[in-house]
């Protein structure tokens, strides 16, 4: 299995999500409130008019602070670099507001949270000569350095954590994306396979009674019409949901209810299901892994079994467990057994991840046999 991740400090803003949304127009309001509000009853505030403009002059850097991280800061802190550098100059009293303070903060928190890796640092640094010349033009002790610098610090720290928290959330989402989507190309693999076996199977009967019977050539080409068209809406359906980032509608995995529809009578080889005990109270997983092993061997053994003319599928039950044979009374091939292909290897593997196992290899008395136990319960 693939999985694509992303470092920390290139996360995108969330696809889909609104440019501004209400808490964002709530945040400005809130804001927009306290600084008009502060800028006109706030004692001993010079340059009211000035200072009070400069604070609402940041209502556009709150809401591009997603989008526009970088931008969104640069920004905010550059009003109250000016509003420092203008104290400084001018030799003026107190020039910030308590709400400047707080977006300022807003603006911080969001270029942690949503910026890239470049833009952090160039934020971080510009931000630190603005810290740095608002503490020189306050003429702050020591006690006011050092809990401003832990302020900048634990604001960057809680952003860096919420942002490290939704990044594992998305990967987490990612890899559960990626189970569905090998577990469907399974099911497709599984699926198709079966139905161009059956369809192969009924083309070499046509071609052996299009000369002799004529009328029965034309039912066997409707059976293949039928099983072709079922493949490629399966496929089709299949193939959408692999395709799809959104979650889509599935349809009902198959189990152990629906393993007598692979039962076959009027056709060579003729095939047989079983079905005996207590099989109504398993878990999904394995309902659905016995019909997809029993589908997979029955594609196999039409594909493979030379001059196989029954196929016997039993199921039952066994206190804890749950017993699936598929065997052929075909010819075995001379020599050593053949190495397992991609099919035997995907069955066994799903075998073992319910916590079950599997074999196959010639029957006893002839043919191919194979044999999965799988728990009743699939393990979590």
């Amino acid at each position: 299995m693939v999985t694509v991740r992303r470092t920390l400090w290139h996360e995108p803003r969330p696809a889909g999500a609104p440019p501004v949304g209400r808490l964002d127009w709530l945040l400005v309001s809130v804001y927009a409130a306290a600084a008009l509000g502060e800028g006109i009853v706030r004692p001993g505030l010079a340059w009211r008019s000035l200072v009070t403009l400069l604070a609402l002059a940041l209502i556009p850097a709150l809401l591009w602070r997603r989008d526009r991280p970088l931008v969104a800061a640069l920004a905010g802190w550059g009003v109250a670099g000016g509003l420092s550098v203008l104290q400084l100059t001018a030799d003026t009293g107190d020039l910030g507001l308590d709400s400047t303070m707080m977006a300022v903060l807003i603006l911080l928190y969001s270029l942690v949270r949503w910026g890239s890796g470049r833009e952090v640092g160039m934020g971080a640094a510009f931000v630190t000569i603005v810290v740095a010349l608002g503490m020189y033009a306050t003429s702050a002790g020591r006690s006011d350095v050092f809990g401003g610098s832990v302020l900048l610090l634990l604001v960057g720290a809680l952003a860096a954590t919420f942002r490290y928290r939704a990044d594992l959330w998305h990967r987490q989402q990612r890899e559960i994306r990626n189970q569905e989507r090998v577990a469907l190309a399974r099911e497709l693999h599984d699926t198709v396979a079966h139905h161009v076996s059956a369809i192969a199977v009924q083309a070499q009967a046509g071609g052996v009674v299009a000369g002799i019977q004529p009328e029965k050539a034309v039912e066997v080409l409707a059976t293949i019409e039928s099983e072709a068209s079922r493949t490629l809406a399966e496929m089709r359906s299949m193939v959408q949901v692999l395709r799809e980032e959104e979650a889509v509608a599935y349809t009902p995995q198959r189990g152990v209810e629906d393993l007598p529809g692979l039962a076959r009578a009027d056709a060579r080889p003729t095939v047989e299901v079983s079905l005996d005990g207590s099989l109504t109270l398993l878990a999904p997983p394995v309902e659905t892994a016995l019909y997809r092993l029993a589908q997979e061997s029955l594609t196999n053994a039409v594909r493979h079994a030379r001059s196989a003319t029954r196929i016997v599928i039993d199921v039952r039950r066994e206190d804890d467990s749950v017993r699936l044979r598929v065997s052929d009374d075909g010819q075995a091939r001379p020599g050593s057994p053949p190495e397992p292909g991609f099919g035997l290897l995907g069955m066994t593997e799903r075998a073992q991840l319910l916590g079950g196992s599997l074999s196959a290899g010639p029957g006893p008395g002839g043919g191919w046999v194979v044999e999965a136990v799988l728990p009743v319960e699939a393990l979590a």
